[in-house]
């Protein structure tokens, strides 16, 4: 819509995902970025001559981001370049055992038989029942939940027989598998949401289909092409992005978003405002507390959060072609590990690790020769009251000892080059994080859907809401889907839907 002036505050994928769209309608977009990066948790982090991504590392629900390139008129193959990974990722388990899940069905059959015989017509049943799920559920997550009506959609009531809403993730998985480590290899997908396995709802054995039925992608470059592709063509359809950019406040009047005013006293005055900052972090920093009146601080202390991250980049002077791109090396007790983190919040003498070995599929992110290793290990947020400053160190030690030991990763300490460590303080104090939980509020039935921050922020007009903390929730395809909310609610208030 010519003339009509948008801004988006944060430079992030869920508002890359609203720029592009709205900018291909013809509305005048510009996009502030606080950081000296675009891409928030999806950004690009360069160690000398290795690149690695922030946050992100798995690429799946292609089909979500094709279509908003689609509704642009463009093809994301043109931007970005995938490849498909085979196995998805390799799972060591505590006592040793190692399952190698892969998306070409024979494999599959004879990897999880000769991992626990039997497993496979579990395997079998599971497909068919989670498709059924999964198909019900998605156009139910294409809805905005702005008002109780949502609620009374065919999608969403032809949907609820089949929700697992009632129940728990693991509960839903011992349905199909009696192998309990099979169980952990379908559930420990909670942690994209940053839950436990046994207390996210049933709803989210989805993820584990998604990675079976669709598969696990890596973007040449790293994930945070993503963003860069994105960035790229938002610009092509006359959207503006502007890093090192930080907005103070947004500006309002008579009840209505009226613009920004930026940290240097400047302001710029707007039609509309997307907010593409972590949720909690935007209600404190970026909205006056008069107009907050529904998410006070003291309401945003009791929400539920989840979990935080310990991060290790490390640029490493040797490779390991024998070790998958992707794995997940379990704690001898996977479970009590799960509730130290989520429950206890206390850190754990036996972490669970996810490591990412991914010069193995992409060499151009390190020299020859040599290679990335991405290691985040889930902790407690910010509630927990952990001292970083004490525990960074030895906690750094002892997760490379674990990967040396039970990862397999020989000789890494001593070839470590390039290392950076972002611990969930690093999270809060310098990516904005609320209380460094880095998956957002946490994905409970009391925080999805209508309970969950709406699209179109409640408290004030021509204000909206795009990424992890609103609906319909964290994870890459989830917050591409919330940018194409808000920007479709945007232009069907104007008439443009």
């Amino acid at each position: 819509m010519a003339g009509k002036k948008i801004i988006i505050v944060g430079a992030g994928p869920g508002g890359f995902a609203a720029g592009m769209l709205l900018a291909h309608k013809g509305y005048n977009v510009a996009m502030y970025e606080k950081q000296d990066v675009v891409g928030g948790r999806n950004a690009a982090i360069q160690l000398g001559d290795y690149i690695f991504d922030t946050g992100p590392t798995f690429l799946m629900m292609v089909d979500v981001l094709q279509r908003i390139f689609e509704k642009t008129g463009k093809k994301m193959e043109d931007y970005i370049h995938i490849t498909k990974l085979d196995p998805m990722y390799r799972l060591k388990f505590g006592e040793g055992r190692e399952l190698y899940p892969s998306p070409d069905p024979d494999k599959m059959k004879e990897t999880l038989e000769s991992f626990s015989k039997g497993s496979y017509e579990g395997y079998l049943q599971y497909l068919k029942k989670e498709k059924r799920k999964y198909d019900k559920l998605i156009p139910c997550l294409e809805i905005p939940y702005g008002s109780l009506r949502d609620y009374f959609s065919w999608q969403f009531i032809s949907s609820l027989p089949v929700l697992d809403a009632h129940t728990t993730l693991y509960r839903v998985l011992k349905r199909y598998f009696s192998d309990p480590e099979v169980c952990i290899a379908f559930t420990f997908q909670a942690k994209y949401i940053g839950m436990s396995p046994w207390s996210a709802p049933g709803i989210f054995s989805i993820i584990s289909y998604i990675e079976h039925g669709g598969g696990i992608y890596h973007v040449t470059g790293g994930l945070n092409q993503l963003s860069g592709g994105m960035k790229k063509a938002f610009e092509e359809d006359g959207g503006v992005v502007k890093i090192s950019t930080p907005v103070k406040t947004i500006l309002i009047e008579n009840k209505t978003a009226i613009g920004v005013e930026f940290e240097d006293g400047t302001r710029e005055m707007a039609d509309d405002v997307v907010i593409n900052a972590d949720f909690a972090y935007a209600m404190q920093n970026l909205v006056p507390q008069e107009f907050r009146r529904k998410y006070t601080d003291m309401v945003l202390e009791k929400k539920k959060y989840s979990c935080s991250t310990y991060m290790l980049y490390l640029g490493v002077k040797k490779t390991y072609p024998d070790i998958p791109h992707h794995s997940i090396i379990f704690s001898e007790n996977y479970r009590r590990n799960v509730e130290e983190i989520t429950t206890t919040r206390i850190l754990s003498d036996d972490p669970s690790v996810y490591v990412q070995n991914a010069c193995l599929t992409d060499p151009s992110l390190a020299p020859k020769g040599k290679c990335t290793i991405y290691v985040l290990v889930p902790v407690p947020n910010n509630k927990s009251g952990i001292d970083w400053n004490r525990e960074k160190k030895p906690f750094r030690d002892k997760i490379l000892t674990l990967l040396e030991t039970r990862g397999g990763y020989t000789d890494l300490v001593k070839n470590i080059e390039e290392e950076k460590i972002i611990t969930p303080e690093d999270w809060e104090q310098d990516k904005f994080v609320y209380k460094g939980a880095t998956f957002n509020l946490a994905h409970n039935m009391g925080q999805m859907l209508l309970a969950r921050p709406h699209n179109k922020f409640e408290e004030f007009h021509n204000c909206y809401l795009v990424g992890g903390g609103t609906h319909p929730g964290s994870g890459l395809p989830t917050i591409y889907e919330s940018g194409r909310i808000s920007a479709e609610l945007i232009m069907k208030k104007d008439g443009l839907l």
